[in-house]
């Protein structure tokens, strides 16, 4: 078994512009190019197709692309900006949602949970993204997906925010995954989100949504959160579980410095 190759730089002092270069991955029809912009924000391109996922306007979007292909896995703001959304969507562009999402957006259209469709050509399989574990705040099954696309015979997850839920556990064939993680109530911390990593075998993994106090992005120079965390103690401590995996660790650094 190779080692895990561990092309992680903890970028957690990062500029926010496009968080880090853009990574290429190998598919037919020309590269896969994913671009991290904030949180749970990212752009993915491949043969002249742009997708957008959960685009949120406290990134700096002056670089992103327009939208062949929009996908929104929840209903807060982080996810569902429809700023962001009028912003980098290309007329008559696909939004695809949940049904949580459309009470606050109504041109998309819902997938749910375990559905799945063809949207600009590109497949989409909604998958579960819920909790198991009780304790606010609390994420229940159906209001929230993950999203499995198809890309030049490559299959790129987007994790919802949840737990390692059954449905996550039977993906097959993942060449990228980006999951959460440092919920809260001890929800998807290091460990368990090695633990789930290594039940559906991505070839790449990057982390996202990992600062459990993501709203001070929309203030960068407000008040701290009462409760810190110690970030890249928690990147480490993931990289350390998936020691001997043969999945590659990206981070992606995406957030920007704190002002105060």
């Amino acid at each position: 078994m190779r080692v895990c190759v561990l092309s992680v730089v903890l970028m957690v002092t990062a500029s926010a512009a496009m968080a880090q270069s853009p990574n290429s991955i190998a598919a037919e029809g020309g590269d896969i190019v994913i671009t991290p912009i904030i949180h749970a924000s990212a752009q993915v391109e491949h043969a002249g197709k742009v997708i957008q996922i959960d685009p949120w306007s406290a990134g700096d979007l002056s670089l992103a692309k327009p939208a062949d292909l929009i996908l929104v896995t929840d209903d807060p703001v982080h996810h569902l900006d429809p700023e962001a959304i009028a912003r980098l969507r290309k007329p008559g562009a696909p939004v695809v949602l949940t049904a949580a999402a459309l009470a606050r957006f109504a041109d998309g259209t819902v997938l749910a949970n375990g559905e799945s469709g063809v949207f600009a050509g590109i497949r989409v399989e909604a998958v579960g993204a819920y909790d198991m574990t009780p304790g606010e705040p609390y994420h229940p099954k159906g209001e929230a997906n993950g999203y499995v696309i198809t890309l030049g015979g490559k299959r790129l997850f987007f994790a919802g925010v949840g737990e390692c839920v059954p449905e996550i556990r039977a993906l097959q064939e993942i060449e990228v995954a980006f999951v959460p993680m440092n919920l809260p109530v001890d929800r998807m911390r290091p460990i368990p989100v090695a633990e789930c990593l290594k039940t559906f075998k991505p070839s790449v993994v990057y982390l996202n949504h990992y600062d459990r106090h993501a709203a001070w992005l929309a203030d960068p120079e407000g008040d701290p959160p009462a409760e810190e965390q110690d970030t890249p103690a928690t990147i480490r401590a993931l990289i350390a579980a998936l020691e001997g995996q043969d999945i590659e660790f990206r981070d992606a650094g995406w957030y920007p410095p704190r002002t105060r």
